[in-house]
């Protein structure tokens, strides 16, 4: 079994959309123009109040020791609270340290609950990850490559940069019936909803 690194995504994107708090817009400013004291002086009382942007943003100066001391059990404490009221790309980080083993007690299980719960999101970095594991039947996950090359599929066009080669590679391996499944069910899944667990064409 090949083995494959998944990393951890440390760009930070707004995404404010209807979660924005007064003060996170200028936190979020200061960290992106690498004021990191002033970005955390703005972000620390935010995130303990619950804000997920926030959480988020602060677990990525923990793990990056940025305006603090690197710390990733702070870096995980705080990205779980942001993943679990749903922020995909803290959910994306916390499955990729429970997968190194980075902070936490190294668990594929739950790194692959964690990517699951990022890719129905429409997270690339997860989408791609997860497809990993089908294509080499990590952590109990069955080996599926019409459920690889379908999340390879929602990867690249999600803007994840290897998922497109990861794609060409496998379709070399499978039919033509298998292709055409994953393509279908590229076309006919929806962000928002569960993922499929198996293929009709695909499973061994």
């Amino acid at each position: 079994m090949k083995k494959f690194i998944v990393a951890v995504a440390l760009g930070f994107g707004l995404g404010l959309g209807g979660t924005a708090q007064a003060g996170f817009p200028e936190a979020a400013s200061a960290y992106n123009a690498r004021n990191y004291a002033q970005a955390m002086r703005e972000v620390a009382p935010l995130a303990h109040a619950g804000h997920a942007d926030a959480q988020h943003l602060l677990g990525l100066m923990y793990y990056m020791g940025r305006g603090v001391a690197r710390d990733y059990k702070q870096a995980f404490a705080w990205h779980l609270k942001a993943a679990q009221q749903g922020k995909a790309d803290a959910q994306y980080v916390v499955g990729a340290m429970y997968y190194t083993g980075n902070a936490v007690p190294q668990d594929q299980k739950h790194a692959v609950t964690w990517f699951r719960k990022a890719a129905e999101q429409g997270h690339g970095e997860a989408q791609h990850a997860l497809g990993l594991m089908y294509r080499y039947q990590v952590a109990g996950v069955p080996g599926d490559p019409v459920i690889a090359y379908m999340l390879w599929n929602l990867a690249a066009a999600n803007g994840n940069q290897n998922a497109g080669s990861q794609r060409a590679a496998i379709a070399r391996t499978m039919t033509q019936e298998q292709i055409e499944e994953a393509q279908a069910l590229s076309r006919t899944w929806k962000v928002g909803t569960p993922l499929p667990a198996q293929s009709r064409t695909g499973g061994g």
